[in-house]
């Protein structure tokens, strides 16, 4: 599932090929969204929230997509040859040189102003760890708020801060040297605002474009624990291990030896 460097990416390139264009015409080949009230309008902004884009329009109303796992945005310019098939497309929108594609979106709507305030996970979203006014405070209190969730499930709820996905949980984890398992108020709030500042670190070195990475070494591996298990550990040369967390079941990866808890509910150490 794109995480939060992949929304505010997809952003920043479609601010740089339609903000401020005038939509000539608007298609839902699988009737997804009334076009009718989109045509005719021009773009006004362009906003990644976590894992959510918005794109408003002079109208006042908005586009708001969730990409889910599978979808994505394309921009092509006229007479290119997409990379996928029209009939797959769930929003086209044409500009005067060029086609902005929607396919496979989870989400796909058009929001009015006062559905765009009370929407029920748009309104509720915790803080963008890639927004401009990022409040640090904010998400120390929403975790606060979670204290018997494990860690582990509290950097994924959207509703506490907004752009981690399942890569970056098991690797900030591991960084922090943190236990996926051990419940939020096991922490102090140093370690959860050192992990704050780890994710947005990570998430912003990210943002260009270039295949995720949250390990920055010379051998080729760009990750430390995702996706290893049963690997050596880069750290200590322990065995990585996976196993399913939350309602979700998503896959958790951690080293026990370098995540350990001890009895005071510290970590044992970091990289």
């Amino acid at each position: 599932m794109p995480e939060g460097d992949t929304l505010f990416r997809i952003a920043h390139q479609l601010r740089h090929s339609i903000d401020g264009r005038r939509i000539e015409r608007a298609l839902s080949p699988r009737g997804r969204v009334v076009v009718d009230c989109i045509e005719g309008h021009t773009v006004t902004a362009i906003e990644a929230r976590g894992k959510h884009l918005l794109i408003f329009l002079d109208s006042g109303d908005a586009i708001h997509s969730h990409l889910g796992m599978t979808g994505s945005w394309h921009v092509y310019a006229v007479g290119q040859r997409w990379h996928k098939s029209q009939e797959l497309a769930d929003l086209v929108l044409e500009f005067a040189e060029l086609s902005c594609v929607c396919f496979h979106s989870k989400t796909l709507e058009k929001l009015s102003r006062m559905a765009l305030r009370r929407h029920p996970h748009l309104a509720r979203l915790g803080p963008d760890l890639l927004g401009n006014q990022f409040d640090m405070d904010e998400a120390l209190k929403r975790f606060r708020r979670r204290d018997d969730v494990p860690i582990g499930v509290a950097v994924m709820d959207q509703t506490i801060i907004s752009g981690i996905g399942n890569v970056y949980k098991s690797e900030i984890l591991f960084l922090e040297g943190l236990d996926p398992f051990q419940n939020v108020s096991r922490l102090s709030d140093y370690q959860l605002l050192t992990l704050l500042r780890r994710a947005q670190c990570l998430l912003r070195k990210n943002v260009g474009g270039q295949p995720r990475r949250t390990r920055f070494g010379h051998d080729g591996k760009r990750h430390w624990v995702y996706g290893r298990s049963g690997e050596k550990c880069l750290k200590c040369g322990g065995t990585i291990h996976m196993r399913r967390q939350g309602d979700l079941g998503r896959s958790t990866y951690w080293c026990p030896p370098c995540q350990e808890v001890s009895r005071t509910g510290c970590r044992a150490g970091r990289p």
